[in-house]
C-alpha cells in the first residue's frame, strides 16, 4: 500500500473560554521538513508536537499551523496602572485645564502602557491540544492514504500498458532481425563485389549480437513485475519504486539504442512516455 505524500488535516476544538484550530498541511520532500506556526506561549511544548507530526508523517515538507481565539472573557493585557498615571500627571503638568478623559486616551496610546502577562500553559489545554493534533494527523494521513490508492491505480495501469507495450517488441523481434539481415544482405549486394559467405555469416552473426536484445526483454519484465509487487507491499516507499523506475527505464533505452528498426523504435517511445509519468508521480510518494 503506497501513500501520498500530499495531504491536510484539521482539528477544532472549542474550550470554555477559548477555540483552538489545528491544521497540517504536507507536500513531497526528499526529507521530512517541519515550518511551525504557534502562538509564543507554547513554544515550550513546540519539540514535543514536532516529534508526534514526525513520528506520524515521516517525510514531507509539512506546514503545522496552532491557532488560538479567546472567546471568553479571559484576557491576557492588562494596563500597567502606575505608568498611566504618570503619564497623566505630566500631561496634566504641561496642559493644567485638560479633561481628565482625553488625557486618559493620550496616556494610554504611550509606550507601555500596555503590558502583556504572560499566560501559563494549562495542563488541561494542553492536553485538549494533543488530542486534537492526533485527529489533525488522523485526518492528514487518511488523505494521504486515498491520494495514494489513486496513485496505485494510475501506477499498475501504465505499468500493464508498458507490459503490452513490451510483448508487442518480444513479438515484433524476429521480424526486425530478418529486415536487419536484409539491409545487411542488400547493402553487400549493392558493392558489386565477391564476398566470402562463411566470412560474412560470421560477420553477420558478430552483428546481430550486438543488436541483440533478449537480456534487456527479459529483465525489463523483471523489472515490471517486481513494481508492480513493490506496490502491493505493507509499507510505502517511493525511494525504492524511484529506484526500480530507473532501472526500468536503463532496459527501455538499450532496447530503443539496440533496436535500429523503425516499428519498434516506435514502441520505446511509448514505453519512454509511460514511465515518464510514472516517474512524475512518484516524487509525490512517502
Amino acid at each position: 500500500m503506497i501513500k501520498s505524500m500530499t495531504g491536510f488535516g484539521k482539528a477544532v476544538l472549542q474550550l470554555p473560554t477559548k477555540k483552538i484550530t489545528l491544521e497540517v498541511k504536507s507536500l513531497n520532500s526528499k526529507n521530512l521538513d517541519i515550518n511551525a506556526r504557534i502562538p509564543s506561549q507554547y513554544r515550550e511544548k513546540e519539540l514535543e508536537m514536532r516529534n508526534a507530526i514526525a513520528k506520524k508523517l515521516v517525510r514531507g515538507k509539512v506546514d503545522f499551523s496552532l491557532y488560538i481565539e479567546v472567546t471568553g472573557e479571559e484576557n491576557t493585557t492588562k494596563i500597567n496602572e502606575e505608568i498611566v498615571k504618570d503619564y497623566i500627571q505630566q500631561l496634566t503638568a504641561i496642559h493644567p485645564n485638560s479633561e481628565t478623559l482625553e488625557m486618559m486616551k493620550m496616556a494610554v496610546r504611550m509606550p507601555d502602557a500596555l503590558k502583556t502577562v504572560r499566560a501559563e500553559i494549562n495542563t488541561t489545554e494542553f492536553d485538549a491540544i494533543k488530542k486534537g493534533l492526533t485527529q489533525a494527523l488522523e485526518a492528514i494521513e487518511k488523505y494521504r492514504i486515498d491520494e495514494g490508492q489513486a496513485l496505485e491505480a494510475d501506477f499498475n495501469q501504465r505499468i500493464q500498458t508498458i507490459g503490452a507495450l513490451l510483448e508487442k517488441v518480444i513479438a515484433m523481434d524476429p521480424e526486425r532481425i530478418e529486415a536487419v539481415k536484409e539491409r545487411l544482405h542488400k547493402a553487400v549486394s549493392e558493392l558489386k563485389e565477391q564476398v566470402d559467405e562463411n566470412r560474412f555469416e560470421q560477420e553477420l552473426i558478430y552483428y546481430l549480437e550486438k543488436f541483440d536484445i533478449t537480456e534487456e526483454k527479459v529483465r525489463l519484465a523483471n523489472h515490471l513485475q517486481y513494481f508492480s509487487t513493490n506496490l502491493s507491499t505493507k509499507d510505502s516507499n517511493g525511494k525504492k519504486l524511484g529506484f526500480i523506475g530507473q532501472e526500468i527505464g536503463r532496459e527501455i533505452n538499450t532496447i530503443g539504442s539496440k533496436s535500429n528498426y523503425a516499428p519498434m523504435q516506435q514502441l520505446v517511445v511509448q514505453m519512454k512516455d509511460e514511465l515518464e509519468k510514472i516517474k512524475e508521480q512518484l516524487l509525490n510518494i512517502l
